[in-house]
């Protein structure tokens, strides 16, 4: 019996498909044009995810520039097939006003693409798309490790950075006046 291909599904089929009803309470990702699906997170994760949102969404106050997405907010990575990744928090500066914001998935590069790890993450997993995301154009990919405290920071061309929980992370090139406590991103507000 012949087996019939079937055709990868684009970026915005596949949002037209991820926003049907039977499908929104889901979370999932566009790999190469296939759907795969993702588990939830935990509450924990949730939280990590939190901090490093407002304390980036305060550094887009202060500095009166970029802004930050959350709830893993699609962006096309890749073309032909299509990929859709949705990292737990981006922060961009494309744009200067609301209404030039993609209503659907972005194509646009963030500065900054920030993932937590999940304790289903996998090494294999978690560099394929550390790497998607850098080839998209992303300039610093930051992975939070709740286990270890820290925060790997990745960027073409140069050697991953560790900043451990009693060091202060900062930007970079991507974001030179950013800086913040690492410690400050694995701990509840205020304390």
């Amino acid at each position: 019996m012949a087996t019939v291909a079937t055709k990868p599904m684009t970026a915005e089929e596949f949002y037209d498909w991820a926003n049907r009803p039977e499908n929104r309470d889901g979370c999932f990702e566009l790999e190469r044009g296939e759907i795969v699906e993702m588990s939830r997170p935990g509450k924990r994760h949730g939280l990590i995810c939190g901090n490093i949102s407002r304390v980036l969404g305060n550094f887009a106050v202060q500095h009166k520039k970029g802004y930050v997405c959350t709830n893993d907010t699609g962006v096309v990575v890749e073309r032909d097939p299509d990929s859709v990744r949705g990292p737990d928090v981006l922060f961009f500066e494309d744009v200067d006003q609301i209404d030039l914001v993609d209503e659907k998935y972005g194509e646009s590069p963030p500065l900054v693409a920030v993932e937590v790890l999940s304790p289903n993450d996998t090494t294999g997993k978690l560099i394929r798309r550390v790497r998607e995301q850098l080839r998209f154009g992303v300039q610093q990919v930051w992975v939070l490790d709740p286990a270890a405290r820290n925060v790997i920071i990745y960027q073409s061309g140069k050697e991953d950075v560790v900043v451990e929980e009693g060091e202060e992370l900062t930007g970079g090139d991507a974001l030179p006046d950013f800086r913040c406590l690492v410690a400050e991103l694995f701990a509840l507000p205020g304390k």
